[in-house]
């Protein structure tokens, strides 16, 4: 009944084999072998377009560095009030970028508010030297509480940016979840809106450690590889990302791992919606289900084994959770059973 986080979940049989089998003899290291070139080329057909493609080891790496390739003196970048970059990163964005600030920007659903952007991108008014100089927006993909940006969303916040000349960041820590969620190709969600910038995950998502930054247009990554190696991320046999990387897409296995999570998401969601001792916090969009319960079934819970945790009420839904009461989130994931959802049910009822 393990429902902490996908980054629990452990590893798909066909990732570790793929591992197991790049293993031996020799291979160019640091990105320069011929087995690289060819996820790298394998990203190219993933987003429909030549990409700029490169492994990190974590997503914090991969959103810090995003903005670092796009780093200016006094930089300003603009993200939800609640977006992981900023309150879950412990400030390794604001490190990597030399004192680059992130400004919070309100929104209800977890997501940016197309109009409270605009507000807070004119507090910066150009050439007002003592206010900084905005350099980016970032969305994430799915929300911090698992709701999604739809396509006109998306295209929305891509607008607002364009118009002021800023890059637009997509943290796709759940990408895969995201996309299978909205039925769009990985070009659909991107650039395809506007998107310059991903954080591509798949540590969530069935890998050991696989993590890529994604630029649509390889001309803005140009100094990426320096800040990258400075940065301590460039990594000496990449190749074992490579690996999983080429497991990960092999006969979309990327979408059916999120899929799986995502329909089981929805049966815990059901099951939550049908309980008398919980209700759902909001709709589950994704694979992550917010449920709201009385304090006295949490140590109960916990205590038979449960494994998930307790989690802010959002500004936006201030109310919504009562005193007695506690908000909980569950995430599924590939490795999600529908027996652990009905265990955990049956302790809650």
């Amino acid at each position: 009944m393990n429902f902490a986080s996908d980054n629990w979940a452990g590893v798909h049989p066909a990732i570790s084999e793929r591992l197991l089998e790049v293993s031996s003899g020799f291979s160019a290291p640091y990105g320069a072998s011929d087995f690289d070139k060819k996820i790298e080329l394998r990203f190219n057909e993933i987003f429909e377009r030549e990409v700029a493609v490169y492994f990190v080891s974590t997503g914090t790496a991969a959103n810090s560095l995003a903005l670092a390739a796009v780093n200016r003196p006094g930089g300003v970048s603009f993200c939800h009030r609640e977006a992981h970059i900023l309150e879950d990163e412990c400030g390794a964005p604001e490190f990597f970028t030399h004192g680059a600030r992130l400004s919070p920007v309100d929104g209800d659903n977890g997501k940016i508010d197309p109009n409270h952007l605009k507000a807070e991108i004119a507090r910066f008014p150009p050439n007002f030297v003592h206010a900084g100089q905005p350099m980016a927006i970032s969305i994430t993909q799915a929300t911090e509480i698992g709701t999604l940006y739809k396509s006109h969303e998306i295209e929305q916040i891509a607008n607002i940016a364009k118009s002021y000349h800023l890059p637009l960041h997509m943290d796709g820590a759940r990408f895969a979840n995201a996309l299978v969620a909205l039925n769009l190709t990985p070009a659909e969600m991107t650039w395809k809106r506007g998107v310059d910038i991903v954080s591509f995950g798949a540590t969530k998502n069935g890998c050991w450690c696989a993590e890529a930054l994604v630029f649509m247009n390889p001309e803005v990554a140009k100094d990426l590889p320096y800040i990258r190696k400075r940065a301590a991320q460039l990594f000496s046999k990449s190749r074992f990302i490579a690996a999983q990387f080429d497991a990960y897409f092999k006969d979309d296995l990327w979408l059916t791992m999120a899929r799986h999570a995502n329909t089981m998401a929805q049966y815990l969601q059901q099951s939550i919606v049908n309980s008398k001792h919980a209700r759902l916090a909001w709709e589950t969009e994704a694979n992550e289900v917010f449920a709201i319960i009385d304090k006295s079934n949490l140590n109960q819970l916990e205590e038979q084994g449960a494994i998930f945790y307790q989690w802010n009420t959002p500004r936006a839904n201030a109310g919504l959770v009562a005193q007695h009461e506690v908000l909980i989130r569950l995430v599924t994931s590939f490795a999600t059973e529908a027996v652990s959802v009905d265990r955990f049910i049956s302790l809650l009822e």
